[in-house]
C-alpha cells in the first residue's frame, strides 16, 4: 500500500540509511551471538535486501509499471541463485583452495600488501575504494568494446529496474566482475569477518541500485553509485548508458567524465536497442555467442 504524501516525502530520504543500518545492525547481532560471520551475512542480507527492499518497492514505487510479472520473477530467481550466489562462492572456493595455496607454495607473501590490523569498516571502505577501480574499466570496456558488450548486453536487458534483476549476469562477465572485486582480496588474505562485512554493505548496496525504490541521497550521488544514477546506466539511449559506471563510489566516473546526472529529468525507456532480444536463463547463456543479435545503430553509434 503506498505512503501518504508527507511520509513519502520523508521516506525518499531516510530510506537508504535506514535499511543500511538495519541490516549492519541484523549482522553484528548474529555475529556477535556466535553465527559464523558467513552465514551472518547471508541472513542479514537477505532481511535486509529481500526483505525490507521488496517491501519498499511495494510502498514507495519509483514507478509502478516496472513491478516485475510472474515470468520475469523466475527468470531473475534462476540468475540470482546461480550467477549471482552460487558462482562467486564456487569460484571463491577454487580461488581458495588452488590459487591462494599456489601463492603460499611459492613464498609470495602477498598477504602483507594488506593493512590486517585497521579496524574491520576501514577494511571494507578501502576494499570498496580499490576494487572499483579495475571494475570501472572492466565495466567501461564492456560498454564500449563489442566482444564483452555481448556478454553484459545479457545485464542490460530488462526493461524494468527491480532489485531482483541485480544478478542478471552472463557467467563470463561475472567470472571477470569476481576477477576485480573478489579474487584479489582472498589472495591478500583479508578476514572473513571483513568479506562477510563487505558482503553484506555490497549486497544492500547493490540491491538499493537496483531498486523501483524512490529515494533520493542528495550530495551522497557524488560519492557513491546509487539508484538515481544506476537508471541513466540502464537507458536505452546510448549516450546515456554508457555513463555511471561505478559499482561502489562514483569517484572514478566523476575522475574520468563518465558521470551522468541531469537535473530536473527522468530516466525514458530502459533496455537494449533490440527489443526482441531473448528474456530466458538458457537463452540469454547464448546470445553472447550470435553476432549481431543486438547490432543497432543511434546516433551515428554502432553497438552489439
Amino acid at each position: 500500500m503506498p505512503v501518504n504524501s508527507a511520509l513519502r516525502s520523508m521516506a525518499v530520504w531516510i530510506a537508504y540509511p535506514v535499511v543500511m543500518i538495519i541490516t549492519l545492525s541484523i549482522y553484528y547481532g548474529l555475529a556477535h551471538q556466535g553465527i559464523n560471520w558467513s552465514l551472518a551475512s547471508y541472513i542479514a542480507a537477505i532481511i535486509g535486501g529481500v526483505g525490507l527492499i521488496t517491501l519498499l518497492e511495494n510502498i514507495l514505487p519509483y514507478r509502478k509499471d516496472w513491478a516485475p510479472n510472474r515470468a520475469e520473477v523466475q527468470s531473475d530467481v534462476t540468475f540470482m541463485i546461480l550467477i549471482q550466489v552460487l558462482l562467486p562462492k564456487l569460484l571463491s572456493i577454487m580461488t581458495a583452495m588452488w590459487l591462494l595455496e599456489y601463492v603460499k607454495s611459492a613464498g609470495w607473501a602477498l598477504d602483507e600488501w594488506w593493512p590486517h590490523s585497521y579496524p574491520a569498516w576501514i577494511q571494507m571502505l578501502l576494499m570498496m575504494f580499490v576494487a572499483d577501480f579495475p571494475r570501472y574499466w572492466l565495466h567501461r570496456a564492456a560498454h564500449e568494446w563489442t566482444p564483452l558488450w555481448r556478454f553484459h548486453a545479457v545485464h542490460h536487458s530488462v526493461q524494468k529496474l527491480n532489485w531482483i534483476n541485480v544478478g542478471r549476469f552472463h557467467p563470463v562477465d561475472k567470472f571477470l566482475q569476481f576477477l576485480c572485486d573478489a579474487m584479489p582480496f582472498i589472495l591478500v588474505g583479508v578476514s572473513y569477518e571483513v568479506l562477510a562485512l563487505y558482503f553484506v554493505v555490497y549486497s544492500i548496496k547493490g540491491f538499493f541500485q537496483h531498486s523501483n525504490v524512490d529515494i533520493k541521497l542528495g550530495w551522497l550521488n557524488y560519492l557513491i553509485s546509487g539508484p538515481e544514477l544506476h537508471r541513466w546506466h540502464h537507458s536505452r539511449t546510448i549516450k546515456e548508458s554508457n555513463t555511471n559506471y561505478g559499482n561502489n563510489i562514483i569517484v572514478w566516473d566523476i575522475l574520468f567524465g563518465t558521470f551522468f546526472l541531469p537535473k530536473g529529468a527522468s530516466v525514458g525507456d530502459l533496455g537494449l536497442l533490440n527489443r526482441h532480444y531473448p528474456m530466458g536463463f538458457l537463452s540469454q547463456m547464448k546470445t553472447p555467442f550470435i553476432p549481431g543479435l543486438d547490432k543497432a545503430q543511434q546516433d551515428g553509434n554502432e553497438r552489439l
